[in-house]
C-alpha cells in the first residue's frame, strides 16, 4: 500500500543548493535517513494550474506558500508570499538569467520553467528571508477539485461578495458547502474584493484548512475505498522534493497535525503602482518577520503582530 501510494506522487529536485539546509560533509539528499522526524521544519508550497510547464510560455507561480511546522510537531504556520513582492531574483547562469528585481512570481520564468524555475524562486526566497527549506511541493490546485468531490465539498464562509473573473457564477455573503470546481474558483479570486490579492491569500489558506477539516469528518478512515481513491488523487496533483525522507515518515511523523493547528500569516506590505505596473513592497514589521521564520517562531511573531495574522 506505501508503495501504491508513493509511487503515484512524481519527484521533483525542486530546491536550490542555496535554500536546503547545511549540512557539512553530507549529501543533502540524505542528511535525513535514519533519523527520527522533529522540527523545526520548513516547506515551500507552490500553487499552479498546470502541472507541466513550457518556458516558451512565459508561467509564472500562481501561489507561494512558506508552510512552517513548530519543533513538537504540533503547529503549522501558513506565509504566503504576495505573488507581486517586489525582490531581488539571484542570477542563474544555467538559465541565461543575470538576475534583478522584479515580482517574486516571475522567478518561476527566469528559471526556465520546471524544476529550474522552482529552484530559482527557492533561491530568491532564501536571498529574501534567510529561511532554507526542508522540502518542497508542487501542488496543482485545479487537480484537488477530484479531492474535494472525493470528500463530499468543503465548508467556505464567503464574506465579501464577488464575481468569478472565470466563469459567471456570483459568490454570495454566507457559509457554504462548495463542490471542486467552485471552491477552487472562489480561493483563485481578487479582482472585486475590498484588499485584493491578500483577501485571495487568505482564502486559499482557508481552503487548505477546510480540506483537513472535511477530510477529518468525512469518516474517510473507515471507508477504505474512498480513502484509497483521495490518497490516490493526492498524489496525482503533486511533485514534491522531500529533501531525502521518504513520505511515509512525513506522514506518520506529521500525522497529529489538524485543521485547528494551522495560522494564516500574510507577509507586512503594501500594494502600489510604478508606472502602470502594480507592485507589493514590504513594510515596516517585515524585517522582524523575517527573524521569526528563521528562528521557527512564527507562532510568537503571530500573537504579536495580529494585523498581519488571517482568520482561518
Amino acid at each position: 500500500m506505501i508503495h501504491r501510494y508513493d509511487s503515484s506522487v512524481t519527484r521533483g529536485d525542486l530546491l536550490s543548493s542555496a535554500s536546503r539546509p547545511d549540512e557539512t560533509g553530507a549529501d543533502p539528499r540524505v542528511r535525513f535517513r535514519q533519523a527520527p522526524l522533529h522540527g523545526p521544519l520548513n516547506f515551500l508550497l507552490i500553487g499552479s494550474d498546470k502541472r507541466s510547464w513550457s518556458p516558451d510560455a512565459g508561467q509564472r507561480s500562481d501561489t507561494i506558500i512558506i508552510a512552517q511546522v513548530n519543533a513538537d510537531l504540533t503547529k503549522v504556520s501558513l506565509l504566503s508570499i504576495p505573488r507581486d513582492l517586489q525582490v531581488e531574483i539571484p542570477a542563474d547562469r544555467k538559465a541565461g538569467f543575470e538576475g534583478g528585481s522584479d515580482k517574486i512570481n516571475a522567478a518561476f520564468s527566469y528559471g526556465g520553467g520546471g524544476n529550474g524555475g522552482v529552484q530559482l524562486l527557492s533561491a530568491t526566497l532564501t536571498k529574501l528571508t534567510g529561511v532554507k527549506f526542508d522540502g518542497a511541493a508542487i501542488i496543482e490546485f485545479s487537480g484537488f477539485q477530484r479531492v474535494i468531490d472525493l470528500l463530499g465539498g468543503v465548508d467556505l464562509c464567503v464574506d465579501h461578495q464577488v464575481q468569478s473573473i472565470h466563469t459567471d457564477k456570483v459568490f454570495k455573503v454566507g457559509c457554504v458547502r462548495m463542490n471542486g470546481a467552485d471552491a477552487l474558483d472562489y480561493s483563485r479570486q481578487r479582482y472585486g474584493l475590498p484588499d485584493g490579492d491578500y483577501d485571495r491569500q487568505r482564502h486559499q489558506q482557508q481552503l487548505l484548512k477546510a480540506i483537513l477539516q472535511r477530510a477529518g469528518d468525512s469518516g474517510l478512515a473507515y471507508n477504505p475505498l474512498k480513502l484509497d481513491q483521495l490518497l490516490r488523487a493526492v498524489g496525482s496533483t503533486l511533485t514534491v522534493d522531500t529533501g531525502g525522507r521518504s513520505l511515509t515518515d512525513l506522514l506518520f511523523g506529521l500525522h497529529r497535525l489538524g485543521p485547528a493547528d494551522l495560522t494564516g500569516i500574510k507577509v507586512p506590505s503594501y500594494p502600489d503602482m510604478v508606472g502602470d505596473v502594480s507592485y507589493v513592497f514590504l513594510s515596516g514589521e517585515a524585517p522582524s518577520l523575517f527573524v521569526a521564520l528563521r528562528a521557527a517562531d512564527l507562532q510568537t511573531w503571530a500573537a504579536a503582530h495580529p494585523k498581519w495574522v488571517n482568520p482561518l
